[in-house]
């Protein structure tokens, strides 16, 4: 069990809910039959006037980051050009099933996650923190990267080069490769100064290889602290950018509302 937002979320949910529902079949009817009137008698606890506020927001705040969408907050370079250091994002949950909060059971299977996707999980080592990262193996793929590329079983995966971006925080200019995964066509950096991060395996069964799009500028699943990601560890595919903000820039209008490829 992770405590984290979601164990908080739920925890406030069952309080408001129970002091509400404690309050209705037992406290009320009492005041009632003191005073004679089934308007209430006198005036609820102010406990209780807070949990029957808050309770409706709290329960439609769960269920919505629950089983439909869950912002995450980029924090770093790791996904450019895709994703910039400050961006939020929406992450659907019900694209790979629904799962019950804090305990993470499947309850509902509706999808698997596809080689290409954008994907948000929690990190192997420490499930309170959310990383997104871009799908590059599945399980029992065999996950070549050298020299900057990757094959998959074997296959080497297509990149076409597109021009060089700008510096943007600790990303130095970098050559543009436009990356073919799956049915996806996204882009990627690729930092010409930096050595290549290579990696030869097989991903383990019920588990996925992740990797940023900044290739020479991300911590995934190439290195150890990362890792395969267990199949349970997945929250959902990455799919709109909601606000931009970074200071001193922020915000950055262009990329709100942009969808994520």
């Amino acid at each position: 069990m992770v405590f984290d937002f979601s164990f908080f979320l739920v925890l406030a949910a069952l309080v408001t809910g129970l002091v509400w529902l404690v309050d209705a079949r037992v406290f009320r009817p009492q005041r009632q039959r003191r005073t004679g009137s089934a308007a209430g008698g006198p005036p609820e606890p102010i406990l209780v006037e807070y949990a029957r506020s808050f309770f409706p927001i709290i329960l439609l705040v769960l269920v919505i980051r629950s089983f439909l969408y869950e912002p995450f907050r980029i924090p770093s370079d790791s996904m450019m050009p895709t994703l910039l250091d400050g961006d939020f994002i929406f992450v659907n949950k019900f694209t790979y099933g629904l799962r019950l909060p804090v305990v993470n059971t499947e309850i509902v299977p509706l999808g698997e996650p596809a080689r290409g996707d954008g994907g948000g999980f929690r990190l192997p080592s420490d499930p309170a923190t959310n990383y997104i990262k871009r799908l590059v193996g599945l399980p029992g793929d065999h996950v070549v990267v050298r020299d900057k590329r990757v094959w998959i079983n074997d296959k080497l995966q297509d990149v076409t080069l597109d021009g060089y971006s700008e510096p943007y925080g600790s990303t130095p200019r970098a050559q543009i490769g436009i990356e073919r995964l799956g049915n996806v066509e996204h882009r990627a950096l690729y930092i010409g100064e930096r050595p290549s991060v290579d990696f030869d395996d097989v991903v383990p069964a019920g588990h996925f290889f992740f990797m940023g799009d900044n290739r020479d500028n991300s911590r995934d699943s190439r290195f150890p602290e990362v890792g395969y990601v267990p199949a349970d560890n997945v929250v959902g595919k990455a799919v709109r950018i909601w606000l931009n903000w970074k200071l001193p820039n922020a915000p950055l209008w262009d990329r709100i509302g942009k969808a994520i490829h």
